[in-house]
């Protein structure tokens, strides 16, 4: 039983799954505080293209 108690084989990828979740989870936090900004950046790029003339050299 100390053997296995001692045994750390397996802590190094637990610490990285365990900070992979933490960004997974700052991030996904991140993206709905700022939703509303994100959206009005790509609604004013869809806007400019669309607004874009169709030949670039006339």
């Amino acid at each position: 039983m100390k053997g296995f108690w001692k045994d750390e084989s397996g802590q190094g990828l637990t610490e990285y799954a365990l900070i992979i979740a933490l960004v997974a989870v700052a991030l996904i936090a991140i993206l709905i505080l700022f939703r509303n900004s994100i959206g009005r950046v790509f609604q004013r790029a869809t806007a400019e293209l669309n607004n874009a003339p169709a030949t670039p050299f006339s």
